[in-house]
């Protein structure tokens, strides 16, 4: 499957069957692949009432008068709630400032923001009251880019900004900005023999997840809430709903729901305050589930960006500088548009070893879909630009794309642009060498001796408006750079209890942790590092709730890591302390229990040469050890707001793509054959695990190469296609051959050397899909995704 480079230190349980390092199956695999796995849209309370969301139908207005009298006499109506029945002070809400409002107050500022709840005794009675609400808008003129956001006239999205980055930006309708400056671009540029440079264009991408937003709030004997909700971060989104109802966090009590996806979609909150308000109002559990269009305005998307890169380079192909501006739009509400920003500014560089480097990226707060976490953050749109230019350049000095890369390519030690150093395995030039040495797949692949073409291979696939006689194929390459884990001095950090005793004459041992699972197997992994570190078959793990300290965020590919890493922690803490019984209970009756390094191993406590000491079911019987600990990651800082300056990452990880298209360039059809990627994981704690979410990032990024993109109407700003019939998603029959090559390069300064896997390959694939359809059409298609019309001239 790979390659293995320096030690993992493994150093627990490696004969424990089901343990770190082997493919084990997910314990809800069979139950989603049946139809049997209940997600939180499934739930139902006895007596419970549905909630619905009354949302704008303008992007820019003030809001003259709400009516919500004939909506109110709507016979199976308990609740109607506008902004001024909210029962305290705090009306806001937000990940990094509290920017966005929980129902609109004066006015809306983008199309589809919450104005009014309903709760009704039915689904369709709550939409049919929330349509009788009567809202008088006077609409204003709407923000949707740079030139109208930042002019000098230019309407405040946000009148009386207050938040922390105000004071160094410079103009209030930018969120933040973030330059990274080091060298002189400028003094450099004198040395190159070629400059290259180009404007690119990335479309607003969804997250798409499967399963809609949706969750139950209950209300409780004690004044609180139980709120049943799939979501990312659960305390996160504890510390933003409990300010707003007036409660103590400990009187609003989150357990996780099945989860039908995230990607990042559901880090902001959606449906949480709704549900709770409305339960606390009416005394009746409130479930609400969105419809797909609603989905649509009720999550953030992708950050759309504007990007100009510039390149030089010597004729002998080393890089000599790189500048560049990328404009982001964040939409309404600023979400997670700052840290956004300083991924894509810290990370724009890619790969490379670039000494002068003279970078800004900023994000606009604007009238457009507010835009936050999504797989690849801030580090996808820049990939996508400087990927690009790389093949401009190698085009440039007649190189060989991929040779020049690797000639120019970053490796363990080398200084990023902000001044960090590399300091574990960056085997760039390793990656692209295996992608391309791949054998090609067969040409005209549709095509059999004697029997008719299969029109699934051909572009267009069943459509079958093509029959290959103007199919041409292409082949690109890329490599993207991306940080793992919260940057920047987030005190990043996981909680996880264990808990080991005798059940039924068995070691069983239980993991408990507020780790969201929304598809990335963590639930497998936690019990993997409980095997290896407790040494028994036996692991069940408890449904995450706040009843344990915070996991943090299921996103930035650090969840394995850091929640892994408190689950590590854990173990050998409850480790220690069960060997501290046995030696109680036995030492007498064997040296080794205080002269030997003891291990925990298939239910039994060995010496280090594996000699058996004890059963553990001997050890714990009458007893039971549980530990809760934190773990950190080591520290981050800051990046210095004029210079970028700083160690603001705490890991990076790194993915290369070979993409084979075939286009039909007289209809403007594209068709992607082959993605091979070639990936360092520092180490596959579930191999099966680690190609499978390889594949699912390669395909997400392949997505909005060709298809993806959510259409804003520039005049109104109003999303012009909220559903998946006109926003369309890469299907089985689109999807490519995904080939992986994993590459094990211990990091070790990781838990058991693992690098963050989900993100890296969604950043490669999209530039590998243009890179590949630019050489097979000879155009320069500088924005993403591509279009038929923008293949064809039409």
């Amino acid at each position: 499957m790979g390659v293995t480079g320096s030690p993992t230190n493994i150093n627990q349980g490696t004969r424990t069957k089901g343990g770190i390092g082997e493919s084990t199956m997910r314990p809800d695999g069979i139950l989603k692949v049946t139809g049997e796995f209940a997600y939180s849209s499934d739930m139902w309370h006895e007596d419970m009432l549905w909630g619905h969301t009354l949302r704008s139908t303008v992007a820019h207005a003030e809001i003259v008068s709400i009516d919500i009298a004939e909506a109110l006499a709507t016979s199976g109506v308990y609740a109607v709630l506008t902004y001024d029945d909210l029962p305290t002070s705090v009306k806001n809400y937000g990940l990094e400032f509290q920017d966005t409002p929980v129902l609109a107050h004066g006015k809306v500022r983008h199309h589809g923001e919450p104005v009014a709840l309903v709760a009704a005794d039915h689904p369709e009675t709550a939409r049919r009251a929330a349509a009788k609400i009567k809202i008088d808008y006077r609409e204003l003129p709407v923000i949707t880019d740079e030139a109208s956001a930042t002019a000098d006239d230019a309407i405040l999205v946000h009148e009386n900004r207050d938040d922390h980055h105000i004071g160094h930006v410079p103009h209030p309708n930018i969120v933040h900005r973030q330059p990274v400056i080091r060298g002189d671009a400028e003094a450099a540029k004198a040395r190159a023999d070629v400059v290259v440079s180009g404007e690119y264009v990335f479309g607003m991408q969804d997250q798409a997840f499967l399963g809609p937003e949706s969750g139950m709030a209950v209300p409780a004997e004690d004044g609180g809430v139980d709120l049943y909700v799939a979501t990312q971060w659960l305390h996160s989104d504890l510390n933003q709903i409990a300010p707003v109802l007036g409660l103590p966090k400990d009187k609003v009590r989150m357990t996780l729901s099945g989860v039908g996806g995230a990607f990042g979609g559901r880090e902001d909150l959606s449906m949480q305050i709704h549900a709770c308000l409305l339960a606390l109002r009416t005394g009746k559990p409130v479930k609400i589930v969105y419809n797909r269009f609603e989905s649509f305005f009720g999550h953030v998307h992708r950050h759309p960006a504007k990007l100009w890169y510039e390149h030089g380079a010597t004729r002998d192909g080393k890089l000599t500088h790189m500048k560049c501006r990328i404009v982001l739009d964040g939409g309404a509400y600023a979400s997670a548009s700052p840290a956004v920003v300083g991924n894509a500014s810290s990370l724009a560089v890619g790969p490379y070893v670039i000494e002068d480097v003279d970078i800004e990226a900023l994000a606009l707060y604007t009238n457009n879909p507010p835009c936050g976490a999504m797989r690849g953050f801030g580090a996808v749109q820049a990939c996508f630009a400087y990927e690009a230019q790389m093949d401009k350049v190698a085009a440039e000095l007649g190189m060989d794309p991929v040779e020049f890369r690797q000639l120019n390519a970053m490796e363990q030690g080398t200084l990023l642009p902000t001044g960090q150093q590399v300091d574990s395995p960056a085997p760039v030039a390793e990656l692209l060498r295996r992608v391309k040495a791949r054998p090609l797949p067969p040409e005209r692949q549709w095509e059999s001796a004697g029997e008719e073409a299969d029109v699934r291979a051909l572009p267009g696939g069943l459509s079958n408006t093509t029959h290959g006689e103007g199919v041409v194929r292409g082949v690109g390459y890329a490599v993207g750079l991306k940080n793992v884990g919260f940057s920047e001095g987030f005190d990043d950090y996981s909680t996880a209890r264990v808990r080991m005793e005798v059940i039924g004459g068995e070691p069983v041992a239980t993991v408990h942790t507020a780790m969201a699972e929304v598809g990335q197997g963590g639930v497998t992994v936690h019990a993997q590092i409980a095997r290896t570190e407790l040494g028994v078959a036996q692991v069940t793990i408890h449904p995450a709730d706040t009843r344990v300290g915070s996991a943090g965020s299921t996103s930035a590919s650090r969840q394995t890591y850091v929640t892994g890493g408190a689950v590590k922690n854990s173990c050998e803490a409850v480790r220690e302390q069960v060997l501290e019984i046995g030696r109680r209970k036995f030492g007498t009756y064997h040296p080794a229990w205080a002269t030997a390094e003891l291990l925990l191993e298939g239910g039994k406590v060995v010496t280090d040469d594996g000699e058996v000491l004890a059963d553990l079911a001997d050890v714990l019987e009458g007893e039971a050890v549980d530990i809760e600990l934190e773990w950190r990651h080591r520290p981050t800082v800051a990046f210095d707001l004029r210079t970028g300056q700083g160690n603001g990452h705490v890991q990076y990880s790194f993915a290369a793509h070979r993409a084979v298209v075939e286009v039909d360039t007289e209809l403007g059809l594209v068709k992607v054959i082959e993605l091979a990627c070639a990936q360092d994981v520092g180490k596959a704690l579930n191999p099966l695990s680690v190609v499978g979410q390889i594949q699912g990032g390669t395909l997400q990024g392949m997505g909005i190469a060709v298809m993806e993109e959510i259409i804003v109407d520039p005049k109104t700003a109003k999303v012009r296609n909220p559903s998946f019939t006109d926003y369309l998603l890469p299907t089985i029959l689109d999807t490519p051959t995904i080939p992986v090559d994993v590459l094990e390069l211990a990091d070790d300064h990781a838990p058991y050397g693992l690098r963050g896997v989900g993100e890296a390959p969604t950043l490669s694939s999209t530039p590998a899909v243009l890179a590949a359809i630019r050489n097979a059409t000879g155009l320069e298609l500088n924005r993403t995704p591509v279009r038929p019309e923008h293949l064809t001239g039409a």
